[in-house]
């Protein structure tokens, strides 16, 4: 089975490539039973974390970068003083130029829903999606309920720091505790609801031009820790970043109210279609309706 997501500069259609491509269909496509119990111990993820932080991991860079195509011209640090794998993981990136109205605030892979009362369901069709499994709150669930989501997906070979879409400021982190299955493209398709069972934190940013957004990240396998880097009830101008995922695959879903946002089209015309489309932090992913 081959996955494909469309690249946003060069519009071309692509084949993802799994990080550990193998091992992951045998087990969550074959066997996910297998796998299941164990993502319910943080304690795996947790020490994978900790080997990817010992300094031997260092010898993995080059050709980790080399198989995905990882652009270095980018990186704040050269290559030669990354003190682990997870350091090269949780990199900076020199700063980059900012779209118009709300940007993209990953680089990853993304979907988007204009209205959520007319999902038929994500990844699977007629599946359906729960904001109340997702948020643990009816209240929160009913103030999105027609709203509009955007799911970023991050493989391993991205920059993983996560940054505001737009000016706003953000409350206090509310952690929702749960497991750390896999959130690559094929354990979704086989267990929709990783996306509302694993770990998350859900943030919620008052804003002028887009009203009050929920942002959501969430763990996954091997994800060693969610950090969150800016300071609650501090205004915080687009771009800044929010904060970063240790190693792992990893998922952010942004929730905005009624009739705030009005996506891109070629988002929209993409995540139609069920195709997957790459973007950049950065680039443009709306504006304000």
């Amino acid at each position: 089975m081959k996955l494909y997501y469309i690249d946003r500069i060069d519009k071309e259609k692509k084949e993802e490539l799994i990080y550990g491509g193998w091992c992951v269909k045998l087990l969550y496509i074959k066997n996910f039973w297998l796998v299941s119990p164990i993502t319910k111990f943080p304690f795996f993820s947790r020490l994978y974390g900790w080997i990817q932080k010992r300094s031997w991991t260092k010898r993995k860079i080059v050709p980790f970068i080399r198989k995905f195509q990882v652009d270095t011209s980018e990186f704040e640090k050269k290559l030669n003083e990354f003190t682990s794998f997870n350091d090269f993981f949780t990199r900076k990136l020199r700063p980059r130029a900012l779209a118009s109205g709300a940007i993209l605030f990953a680089d990853g892979r993304y979907f988007v829903y204009p209205n959520l009362a007319n999902v038929d369901g994500i990844w699977v069709k007629g599946r359906r999606f729960s904001l109340e499994k997702l948020l643990q709150n009816p209240e929160l669930a009913g103030k999105y309920r027609e709203g509009s989501m955007v799911i970023a997906r991050l493989a391993p070979p991205d920059y993983h720091r996560f940054h505001f879409p737009c000016n706003g400021t953000p409350s206090k982190s509310r952690i929702i505790v749960g497991n750390l299955d896999s959130v690559n493209p094929f354990a979704l398709k086989k267990k929709l609801e990783i996306l509302t069972e694993n770990k998350r934190v859900v943030t919620e940013i008052e804003t002028v031009d887009f009203g009050n957004i929920l942002y959501v990240e969430v763990g996954a396998t091997f994800v060693g820790s969610i950090i969150q880097t800016y300071t609650p009830f501090v205004a915080v101008k687009k771009g800044e970043e929010k904060g970063y995922f240790s190693f792992g695959a990893s998922c952010i879903i942004i929730l905005f109210e009624k009739d705030r946002i009005q996506f891109d089209e070629d988002l929209i015309h993409y995540s139609q279609m069920g195709i997957e489309v790459r973007g950049l932090f950065g680039q443009s992913m709306g504006r304000r309706k």
